[in-house]
């Protein structure tokens, strides 16, 4: 699995798994916690950004 799914994955506790903090994951990846953040902060920006592009329904 690619690193970047891993940290969301991780992060949010997705596929019935446990939520971990930056600095675990980055200790579990053998990455920096900083960039554990990025990766989090583009995921949460790309669904922000999908969410309000798309049409508001009533």
């Amino acid at each position: 699995m690619n690193e970047k799914k891993e940290v969301v994955i991780a992060r949010f506790g997705l596929d019935n798994r446990k939520e971990l903090t930056q600095r675990e994951i980055a200790k579990k990846l053998n990455i920096s916690r900083s960039y554990v953040s990025r990766i989090e902060k583009r995921a949460l920006m790309k669904l922000f950004n999908e969410f309000y592009r798309q049409p508001k329904r009533n």
